[in-house]
């Protein structure tokens, strides 16, 4: 039943800064290291405000990651130079990744390979394990990295022949949807099957991700990332895309669905209902795009729209859409589900969006509500090859420690940055490993941010050349 006007207003009245306050995240930064005006923060003895992090980052003799005193990383994995079990060396370019916990003490992470197009275009393509393969023509795919309790680590394919595996979710039965950021169809770009789906991804039992199958009921389009709703079974998806920018997702489970390992690629193509996001201010206004909210706390209600064909055999899923009838956004990246809802990220806006400018946008979407609330807004950055962290979010997570970390996809120097419940953010992690030139330096995106599931070691990767990372230091609760 649609969201009436009446209904959300009232709802907004009654809430009022509860809506952009609630959670574990609370309202987030509005700028790089911004300071909120909020009586929440932290403060020590002498009234001071508690700083948030773990101090300045120091560089690496190693020159591949800068970190904060007392912190120390481990390469996982590294493409072209680690090997997997079967003798190939490690694919390029590392993306989407999450931690799930294994028996006796084995952490297992399941890894996107971000690889676009034919085979030969790669020097590390996802090798073709027999039975894990969907398209042979494709070169992506997903590792599962096995981290053991001494320290040994093996990694394995857990799919082969996907393309341009983006980001993706971990489901609440503990497997990894992996995400096809692409439209690409049989016989273009030498692609033997159609393309742009998600596939299950099992990473405790490799015979379950034997004959992949992609879930087409969860629509075909430059997907990058989705979550489950563990009380309903909803799932969200974003989609990356631009001309027109993409849509937010939800596809509502056909009635007496239940789900579990392996269930969801049983589903027919058609089944359930995939929808776009309509969002409307609390005057009942439509909203056209994102990028108009230019205050954090901005509260959107949300009705659903229904995809007429999400196959997408004519015509691609975001351009079945006239004006006026779905809420766009460029770059919808990262998305993570925690404090009963979605948290997802809208990179940047310049140009292409019709509203304000920005380098980033991380939204909460409560069902229950019905209701999306601009959490963090970066205003755009003037300097980002002067190395200031906060600009171009993509992957994110919710951290044990309080407020979110994100990877950070943009300009110049990359980081990882933390970001308060109250309302700063910080740096907590810089790429330092030049992959241009020293007159031309070039600095890949951070990518594949997740915690391990006792919350001692933060995981991410460093796209190119490809490597996996993990970090352990004195992690604690940061400041508000």
């Amino acid at each position: 039943m649609p969201l009436s006007r009446r209904d959300f207003t009232a709802r907004t009245v009654l809430a009022g800064a509860g809506v952009a306050l609630t959670g574990t995240v609370g309202a987030l930064a509005t700028a790089p290291g911004a300071l909120a005006a909020d009586d929440s923060v932290q403060r020590d003895e002498h009234g001071r405000p508690c700083e948030p992090g773990y101090g300045p980052l120091l560089s690496d003799p190693a020159g591949i990651l800068a970190l904060p005193a007392g912190f120390r990383y481990r390469v996982l994995t590294h493409s072209g130079v680690t090997r997997l079990e079967s003798g190939e060396f490690t694919p390029q370019k590392h993306d989407g990744t999450a931690a799930f916990e294994g028996h006796h003490g084995v952490t297992l992470l399941v890894n996107n390979h971000e690889l676009k197009g034919r085979r030969g275009d790669w020097a590390h393509p996802v090798p073709l394990t027999e039975g894990l393969v969907y398209d042979p023509a494709a070169a992506g795919g997903c590792t599962v990295v096995e981290v053991r309790r001494g320290g040994e680590v093996a990694e394995w394919v857990g799919i082969a022949g996907t393309s341009t595996n983006c980001a993706g979710g971990a489901t609440p039965w503990g497997t990894w949807l992996t995400c096809e950021e692409t439209e690409d169809r049989a016989g273009k770009n030498g692609m033997a099957k159609d393309h742009g789906y998600v596939f299950e991804v099992d990473p405790h039992d490799r015979r379950a991700n034997r004959a992949p199958q992609p879930v087409k009921a969860l629509g075909r389009f430059a997907h990058e990332a989705v979550v489950i709703d563990p009380r309903l079974g909803h799932g969200y998806l974003t989609e990356d895309a631009s001309g027109p920018n993409g849509l937010l997702y939800r596809w509502t489970p056909p009635s007496g669905f239940r789900h579990g390992r392996g269930r969801l690629r049983t589903l027919a193509a058609d089944a359930g209902v995939l929808a776009a996001a309509k969002c409307f201010d609390s005057r009942g206004r439509f909203v056209d795009d994102l990028s108009r909210a230019t205050r954090t706390g901005t509260v959107y209600g949300v009705d659903w729209v229904p995809v007429p064909d999400r196959d997408a055999q004519a015509v691609s899923v975001r351009k079945q859409f006239g004006d006026g009838a779905v809420t766009r956004a460029r770059k919808l990246e990262g998305m993570w589900w925690a404090d009963g809802g979605a948290y997802f990220v809208s990179s940047y806006a310049r140009e292409e969006s019709p509203g304000a400018a920005h380098d980033g946008q991380v939204w909460f979407h409560d069902p229950k509500r019905r209701t999306i609330t601009l959490k963090v807004l970066l205003g755009v950055n003037p300097d980002p090859v002067g190395g200031a962290a906060g600009e171009g979010p993509d992957n994110i997570t919710v951290s044990p420690y309080g407020g979110l970390v994100i990877a950070e996809d943009g300009e110049g120097l990359q980081h990882l940055f933390g970001a308060t419940e109250s309302g700063r953010t910080y740096p907590l992690a810089r790429n330092e490993l030049n992959i241009g030139t020293a007159e031309e330096p070039e600095y890949s995106e951070f990518a594949g941010v997740c915690f391990s599931p006792d919350g001692r070691t933060l995981f991410a990767c460093i796209q190119e050349p490809g490597i996996m990372l993990a970090v352990t230091g004195p992690w604690r609760r940061t400041p508000r």
